[in-house]
């Protein structure tokens, strides 16, 4: 069975919207607010008018965003993997020297 939808309705760069997604309805219009925020400030950057071109550079915007975003939490998966790696040589290489300490009861 698919969950089933809930419809939002949002304005975005001043026209209403009906949105239909299988998410809270809170986290569809803070979408929308994103979209219509980046969408307002490319307006005001640029002077544009043409609501089409505003709407793909605020999609551009929020796509370079995104990967960026990724592109950091790779890095930070890859660093945090190698100081796990690190950390576990660590432990492997002291277990030689605590079994004695064991053997002895300390």
């Amino acid at each position: 069975m698919t969950p089933s939808k809930i419809a939002v309705t949002v304005r975005i760069a001043g026209e209403e919207h009906t949105i239909r997604a299988d998410v809270e309805p809170e986290h569809t219009k803070r979408c929308a607010k994103m979209v219509d925020d980046r969408i307002h400030e490319i307006n005001v950057q640029t002077g544009l008018v043409d609501g089409d071109k505003a709407a793909i550079l605020a999609a551009l915007s929020i796509a370079d965003e995104y990967f960026r975003a990724r592109e950091e939490i790779e890095e930070l998966r890859s660093e945090i993997a190698g100081r796990a790696e690190k950390l576990a040589r660590r432990i492997e290489d002291d277990i030689p020297n605590l079994i004695p300490d064991l053997e002895l009861g300390l």
